[in-house]
């Protein structure tokens, strides 16, 4: 390789690394901040406001865990660019958690949602709100294709629906979704 060539391949890897380092470090920030939030929050009480049934975008859902995989991260109401750089995202329109129905949450499998790839039946996830935790038992896994929205039809029951692209280890955009598909046990 030429000395040009070299420089050239450098002057284009110093600003895509600088822009990977500085997405990765708003990313982890935004999770620090929202969750000594969410703590604050569960330590005085959720406000008044928290009572109303509308949810504004991007406003904190709250924490979402499951431990045998290592996956935490704090979810927000929407699924915009912006908000899935930073969190994992409540799906509009989808049920909230508590109540009867379907609660929708995606990430990017390349970030929140990597740990996914390793989930099983019977595992157990965590979803703590600023009102309640509510646990949730997987009773399956499948890959569907992204028009296939009809994992997130409501239901009777409280059911939790995660969605992520796949395969994991795809370059580029994904041609499919990983469902993970939980009921809420008391």
């Amino acid at each position: 390789m030429t000395p040009r060539r070299q420089r050239i391949l450098l002057t284009c890897a110093v600003p895509a690394l600088g822009y990977w380092g500085f997405v990765a470090f708003d990313s982890w920030n935004f999770q620090r901040i929202e969750g000594r939030e969410l703590d604050r929050i569960q330590s005085v009480g959720p406000p008044i406001a928290s009572q109303n049934s509308t949810v504004l975008a991007d406003a904190l859902i709250g924490r979402i865990e499951v431990r045998r995989v290592g996956l935490s991260a704090m979810v927000v109401e929407g699924t915009t660019t912006a908000a899935l750089k930073r969190a994992a995202g409540h799906i509009s329109g989808t049920g909230m958690p508590g109540t009867a129905g379907n609660v929708g949450i995606a990430a990017h499998r390349d970030t929140f949602f990597r740990p996914l790839r390793n989930i099983r039946k019977n595992d157990i996830i965590t979803l703590t709100t600023i009102t309640a935790e509510y646990r949730y038992r997987v009773v399956s896994t499948k890959v569907v294709d992204p028009a296939d929205v009809s994992v997130l039809n409501a239901g009777d029951r409280e059911i939790l629906t995660l969605v992520t692209c796949y395969p994991f280890y795809f370059v580029g955009s994904a041609p499919d979704r990983f469902v993970v598909r939980a009921e809420r046990i008391i």
